[in-house]
């Protein structure tokens, strides 16, 4: 696996920059920051490849960590939710036959996905390092080694989705030999996605002298007839061995990820398989535990995706869901709602507070971020929306920011994120992000993170000091590094951009 890996990050650093191209016209403004402050979308904003992952992996909701030390493990980390491992190659097969599939695919709902955390050095803070996977579905559900769905070597799907990409290009006019392995077709033929949702990391409480840091993490449980996102905790100091909050007799303990049960430690051999783990589900000051609104079937569960921002020593974890009334919707019309709960300590059980509704009635599928905003007393809230123009390929995605006014979680409800009709999801906060796209223009900006201090309050690289923020975001339209078009998030890439927030100039 690391052959491919090394070619992935190789490419990203050489690669044109789709991400160079521009809009044309001059730069446009929009106020925020209870009109105090304004973001201006300009074409040499900076923006480039953050990582082209092999056809066999994904890279999903990256969120870069600045530590307090700039020597190891820091002075960056890097967390990303990430395709589960995948079990061996069969017997006899040659060696790297079957190293990396080519027609992976994200279709079972009960797989999951595993998190997985790198270190990175400050002069490539824009590439993707090299990772390795911390846990995964067989520690988030304790069912057994998660696997993707197993492609057949030289399959007839991987062959026909080849030829359609083809024809598609010859269709659209695009058919010449420069073209014919773009990507034309973004949606594979079946419903598609990471399951997971996303993990969130943060210093635990060092100035108490806690040396170590906490993930919240989402994960899925099967409910009723379908399956309901659930928070789980873990927490590290090292970053390199990692414990999970698990189910025991009575309550629950700290284990090191993958150490079997202390009951079966000392089990000898062919006396049966020790059970898998059963994380504890994270509970809240009234000990419910903190699980979507809403169970739905296959892939369509939502909900506790976010960020956790830390201000004055309170941990703010802000999120999605769908709002309890539009269980039963069709996936398209469940409304979504932001929340926010906060904790004194994220590591130490039922400190979290029940949720507070801040917004209610935003579009479905909406996807926010909220931190404190880099040498403001504000909030950031960046949040998936689309610009205020069709185009013949539909809504043109993009992603969307504001400043709020202050820190009060009031200053965020007073915000207007989206132009009527709201379920539309039209907005004019849009950054203007130019990277990534097919060869007929078309985006998404999906699983979008961004650069964060050890407390989740934003950040930038240092060769960006004036910049307000970094962000990533996959684009399932992008094409992958081998051409084909077998998932939408299988080998899908990877992008980064910043932003400029500057003061208002005063009115003559």
């Amino acid at each position: 696996m690391a052959l491919p890996a090394m070619a992935a990050l190789i490419l990203a650093a050489a690669l044109p920059a789709q991400a160079g191209a521009t809009r044309g016209g001059n730069s446009a403004c929009y106020v925020t920051g209870g009109n105090a402050l304004e973001i201006c979308r300009s074409a040499d904003e900076a923006e480039g490849v953050y990582a082209v992952p092999p056809p066999c992996r994904f890279v999903h909701d990256v969120q870069i960590l600045r530590l307090k030390d700039t020597g190891p493990p820091g002075p960056l980390q890097v967390i990303y939710r990430a395709e589960p491992p995948r079990q061996a190659s069969r017997p006899g097969a040659r060696r790297g036959e079957e190293a990396c599939p080519g027609d992976l695919r994200a279709a079972d709902p009960a797989v999951g996905g595993a998190v997985r955390i790198g270190r990175q050095i400050e002069t490539l803070a824009t590439i993707l390092p090299p990772t390795d996977p911390r846990f995964w579905s067989e520690g988030l559900q304790g069912a057994g080694p998660a696997r993707a769905e197993p492609p057949r070597r030289r399959s007839r799907a991987s062959r026909q989705a080849r030829r359609e990409a083809r024809r598609a290009a010859r269709e659209a006019g695009q058919g010449d030999k420069s073209q014919e392995k773009m990507t034309f077709r973004a949606q594979a033929p079946a419903p598609e996605d990471d399951p997971s949702g996303n993990a969130m990391m943060v210093a635990g409480r060092d100035w108490a002298g806690d040396p170590y840091y906490a993930i919240l993490a989402t994960a899925t449980e099967p409910s009723g007839e379908g399956r309901r996102r659930v928070l789980v905790q873990a927490r590290t100091y090292d970053f390199q061995g990692l414990d999970l909050r698990v189910e025991a007799d009575p309550g629950t303990e700290w284990r090191p990820f993958g150490a079997p049960p202390a009951e079966e430690r000392g089990r000898r051999r062919g006396r049966g398989r020790p059970a898998a783990m059963r994380p504890a589900p994270v509970l809240d000051e009234t000990g419910k535990p903190i699980v979507g609104n809403c169970a739905a079937p296959g892939l369509e569960a939502r909900g506790l995706t976010g960020s956790i921002s830390v201000v004055d020593r309170v941990y703010h974890y802000f999120y999605t869901d769908v709002v309890p009334s539009d269980c039963d919707a069709p996936r398209a019309k469940r409304r979504m709602a932001l929340y926010m709960r906060t904790s004194r300590d994220p590591l130490a059980e039922r400190t979290w507070s029940p949720p507070v509704t801040l917004i209610e009635s935003l579009p479905a599928e909406t996807e926010m971020r909220v931190a404190k905003a880099r040498g403001m007393d504000r909030w950031a809230v960046a949040y998936s929306c689309s610009r205020p123009v069709t185009v013949s390929g539909g809504p043109v995605a993009d992603i969307c920011l504001h400043y709020t006014a202050d820190l009060s979680p009031g200053s965020i409800t007073a915000l207007t994120l989206y132009s009527e009709p709201v379920a539309a999801g039209h907005s004019t906060a849009y950054l203007g992000l130019r990277s990534g796209g097919d060869a007929l223009g078309r985006f998404t900006r999906d699983g979008f993170g961004w650069m964060t201090d050890r407390y989740g309050n934003l950040d930038t690289p240092a060769i960006y000091p004036d910049k307000g923020g970094f962000l990533t975001w996959l684009d399932r339209r992008a094409p992958r590094i081998d051409g084909s078009d077998a998932s939408s998030l299988y080998g899908r890439p990877v992008y980064w951009a910043t932003w400029t927030v500057r003061p208002r100039a005063a009115a003559p």
